[in-house]
């Protein structure tokens, strides 16, 4: 990147350069031709009124002598050629004695279009490497020409002129060039140093490793994304350690009544002429640390499911007074066996339909009652109060059970928390139901908390809003 980054700000410099080298050599080559032109065709047109006023004040022979003066007159100081001839292209005069042309013909192209009444000019190379530039204009005498003026003169010092700028300015543009290759090189260390760091730091997450940062010293977009690069690392990082956490969590589970189910098989294994009540015994035991097995085997792929496809929703509308009524039937039994009311009050009379997933939301509350069934003492309460405004449905689940410190409310929805571990077994909870609960409650864009009551007790609080959107299916 580092190679495309330098050849591609030489591209553009060079490129600009030579544009701007053409465009300087044609406008210093047109202006100083232009500017010799000028300077020709006024010396001609000086030298063309004199004689013209010469001829017209005498006609004679011995009037081209007196065309000398005023010619040497305006040509002294300069190399350039002077020819006078009349309009029989005879020569009245030459600047270049060692021609000897005066008193014979002198044709030359623009020497002929000005006989014919026009200026006219040419720019000849020869064989010795001289370019001559020459002009011609005419001389007339009450209208009519009566012969013309020509003018040359060597222009190579106007090439050499030329010549030496364009060596100069590709001597300039090599160093400029040379520069901006040294400046874009350092730019791309510059630019291309952190992306290396991000590189790195990339090729390290790949192979689980993110405890590598990005060091930011400034509020650049590359900076910004170092942030980003972090940030990502810290979540990678925590996400790393909630899936170890789980996996450790998950062996220590199901290991937990794989050894309970091992340790009964070799006890029937190596007892001898046991009792059938004791074998019966044994196998209801096995039964349990089965069914126990079965419980965190489920709620493991719930979860599973939950993580593979979070916005998942079968969306369906729903009377909620009918959902709270069945988790209160399906549970009334078992918190009469414990001696317990259970009880549902709704504080509006007719509550609004809402659209919910109803399997995921029923077991949601389910596992918060059944938990609070469980753990409250017998003869204790169970209350659940549903209340709604015009944007959220409230669901009040409240027990006069022992209650959740207020240090650990904040962990009991995570993955195999419990309070009591040993209780928690004793009751056969997994400490996946509340994670799970708060699974379902968030994929409906809700909340849940958990607070104490007013002596003893847990108060767990569901808000719901009425329109629920869906990460894969649009709102709803």
């Amino acid at each position: 990147m580092r190679f495309t980054m330098i050849t591609t700000y030489i591209v553009i410099i060079v490129t600009t350069l030579i544009l701007l080298n053409l465009y300087v050599m044609v406008f210093l080559s047109e202006n100083l031709y232009s500017n010799e032109k000028i300077n020709m065709y006024a010396k001609a047109n000086i030298i063309a009124e004199t004689v013209s006023e010469v001829w017209g004040n005498d006609d004679s022979a011995t009037a081209s002598a007196k065309i000398e003066p005023f010619v040497e007159g305006s040509l002294a100081g300069t190399s350039v050629r002077g020819v006078v001839t009349n309009n029989s292209y005879t020569v009245m005069y030459d600047t270049n004695k060692e021609s000897h042309l005066v008193g014979r013909v002198f044709m030359r192209d623009v020497l002929n279009r000005a006989l014919n009444g026009e200026q006219s000019e040419s720019l000849t190379d020869y064989d010795n490497n001289m370019r001559i530039l020459c002009v011609a204009v005419p001389i007339e005498i009450n209208g009519g020409v009566v012969g013309g003026v020509y003018l040359a003169k060597s222009v190579n010092s106007l090439e050499a002129t030329i010549s030496q700028t364009r060596t100069r300015l590709f001597v300039f543009s090599a160093l400029i060039v040379l520069i901006i290759g040294m400046l874009s090189f350092g730019m791309s260390y510059i630019i291309l140093s952190p992306l290396q760091r991000f590189k790195q730091v990339a090729a390290k997450i790949s192979k689980g490793d993110f405890s590598e940062r990005i060091k930011v010293k400034g509020r650049s977009e590359i900076d910004q994304m170092g942030e980003t690069l972090n940030y990502m690392c810290d979540e990678l990082e925590l996400l790393e350690e909630k899936r170890r956490k789980f996996v450790s969590d998950a062996s220590h589970e199901l290991k937990t009544p794989m050894a309970g189910i091992k340790l009964i098989c070799d006890s029937l294994v190596s007892a001898e002429n046991l009792d059938p009540e004791m074998v019966k015994e044994f196998l209801g035991d096995m039964s349990d640390e089965v069914d126990r097995l079965t419980r965190i085997v489920e709620r493991l792929l719930v979860l599973t499911k939950l993580d593979a496809g979070g916005g998942s929703l079968k969306l369906e509308e729903t009377d909620v007074k009918s959902l709270i009524g069945h988790i209160v039937k399906k549970l009334t039994p078992i918190a009469t066996a414990k001696d317990m009311v259970i009880s549902a009050n709704y504080h509006e009379a007719n509550l609004m339909p809402m659209v919910m997933d109803y399997d995921k939301m029923y077991e949601a509350i389910y596992n918060i009652v059944d938990n609070a069934i469980k753990y409250s003492p017998e003869g204790g309460f169970v209350q659940i109060d549903v209340s709604s405004d015009s944007s959220y449905l409230t669901i009040r689940i409240e027990d006069n059970g022992p209650g959740i410190p207020e240090s650990e409310r904040t962990k009991i929805f995570e993955r195999f928390y419990r309070l009591d571990d040993s209780r928690a077994r004793d009751t056969g909870g997994t400490g996946l139901g509340l994670a799970i609960t708060k699974e379902a409650v968030l994929m409906h864009n809700g909340t849940i908390e958990v607070t104490g009551a007013s002596d003893i007790g847990s108060v767990f609080i569901i808000r719901l809003p009425y329109k629920v959107k869906v990460q894969t299916g649009g709102a709803v």
